[in-house]
């Protein structure tokens, strides 16, 4: 059985044009790391409750919760994250998926 670990992130980009210096190597440190996009920005409609709809939503799945956390805690992605200080705000998690049997 296999559990896959999902990261998510919503972004508030103050900096467009700084913003686009970091999505190349967040994507390299993701690779690495065995991660693959589920979302990355996209249109949103909340369909119930009160809801905010995000700026800006990405969802990155990973083989485990720790391969997750591996990932983001890695120097490739630290140094992604210096890129983007003052470009835009993130709120981000991981969250365990369901178990599957493949």
């Amino acid at each position: 059985m296999s559990v896959k670990g999902y990261l998510i992130a919503e972004a508030k980009v103050h900096d467009a044009a700084a913003y686009e210096q970091y999505k190349p190597l967040s994507l390299a440190a993701v690779e690495q790391y065995g991660g693959r996009f589920i979302v990355r920005g996209g249109a949103s409609d909340v369909l119930e409750g009160q809801w905010s709809p995000p700026q800006r939503m990405v969802i990155v799945e990973f083989d485990s919760v720790d391969q997750a956390k591996s990932f983001y805690h890695c120097a490739e992605y630290q140094a992604a994250r210096k890129t983007r200080e003052n470009a835009a705000e993130m709120n981000m998690l991981v969250i365990s998926g369901v178990e599957s049997l493949i």
